[in-house]
């Protein structure tokens, strides 16, 4: 039989594996480094997303366990971030303030170690990246409930930049407050957030005046600070200015996801596993939409989302915004630009990057008093 091990001996054991453990983590940075080195003389960036997706799919198959996928995942997360940053510590701006679901999101795929820089609206995030101030920008893009970002959709028509990434993260609200909750006379939050949370607020509040601030950041600051004052932020948010949750997890959907870009002035290779974002304005003419749909059916390309915007040129003129599985580098898919291309007033492919997978719906916590 064997013999069980001692607090000592396991300690011991940890000890020697960390030597081990932290040699080889460096041994792969100084491996990182001199790719970054080789990047910089081609001109590459230093953040690639085909690159990312193959060392997360090959670590998690080789985890055995007892740590979880997810917590693999974390671990790499930060050793490639301090990768990233020997190689030429990326900027990455954000639609802040600090404590944002876009904040979140950005840490959530490029770790500690890079540098944030956050921005008062998604324009700014787009000139930062477009002006060579940031190297990537993080904007949202849509949300599960109410639907795409209209903010960000407009952003692509002034710019050139690609999206080269997408993030989930699930999003949950929560009503905080510095007095009772009985006192309270007027709620800030983002529109987005209000519409995300109309049945609670409807049900809940229905006479108290609803003040919409340009993140759920900025309102939780703005409630810290007033008497009778109520915001629906983050749990990151009520950290930061000190407020009380009076309530959690508020929102009308417990699904509540929001989709985030990742924007560059780069675009991402093929990696067999993508999704390509575009947008056109079709010609005036009876039928012309159906036929380009018609299209993508032919040549077996599923179409995954499709919305329209005013293109704020003319009256009753929209793009049309459409996400689709597969990389412009397919030949299904570079047969249907090459239609495209030919058929409407106006085309751009906004990027081809690898799919995310959905955001696993952790388990909702109750709402308490």
């Amino acid at each position: 039989m064997e013999k069980k091990r001692s607090l000592d001996d396991l300690r011991l054991r940890i000890d020697e594996l960390d030597v081990e453990i932290v040699g080889l983590i460096n041994e792969r940075a100084q491996c990182a480094k001199e790719i970054g080195e080789l990047k910089r003389s081609k001109g590459a960036g230093a953040f690639s997303p085909a690159r990312e997706r193959a060392v997360y799919e090959r670590v998690l198959a080789l985890n055995k366990g007892p740590l979880s996928a997810e917590s693999i995942k974390a671990i790499y997360r930060e050793i490639m971030s301090g990768s990233l940053a020997l190689e030429r510590c990326p900027r990455v701006a954000y639609l802040g303030p600090v404590g944002t679901f876009t904040h979140k999101a950005a840490r959530s795929k490029f770790g500690s170690s890079v540098e944030y820089y956050p921005e008062p609206s998604v324009k700014d995030v787009f000139l930062e990246v477009s002006r060579g101030h940031s190297d990537y920008g993080v904007v949202p893009i849509e949300n599960s409930t109410e639907g795409g970002v209209n903010q960000t959709i407009d952003c692509f028509y002034e710019t050139q930049l690609k999206v080269c990434s997408e993030i989930y993260v699930a999003v949950h609200h929560n009503l905080m407050t510095g007095g009772k909750r009985e006192d309270i006379e007027v709620i800030y939050s983002h529109p987005q957030v209000f519409g995300q949370c109309r049945e609670y607020i409807g049900a809940n509040f229905p006479r108290v005046p609803l003040v919409e601030c340009s993140s759920t950041t900025a309102a939780a600051e703005r409630a810290s600070k007033e008497s009778g004052a109520a915001a629906i932020a983050s749990d990151t948010a009520a950290d930061i200015y000190g407020l009380p949750i009076h309530e959690r997890a508020i929102e009308d959907n417990p699904d509540n996801v929001t989709r985030f870009f990742v924007v560059s002035r780069q675009p991402a290779p093929r990696t067999g596993n993508d999704k390509t974002s575009l947008m056109f304005s079709i010609k005036d003419a009876p039928g012309v939409l159906h036929e380009l749909l018609k299209t993508f059916s032919d040549l077996g390309i599923n179409l995954t989302r499709i919305e329209s915007r005013p293109s704020k040129k003319r009256a009753w003129d929209y793009y049309f915004f459409i996400d689709l599985v597969g990389h412009s580098d397919d030949e299904a898919v570079g047969r249907a630009l090459d239609v495209l291309a030919g058929s409407t007033r106006h085309m751009e492919v906004l990027g081809s990057y690898p799919a995310a997978e959905h955001v696993p719906m952790p388990e909702h916590t109750a709402r308490e008093e």
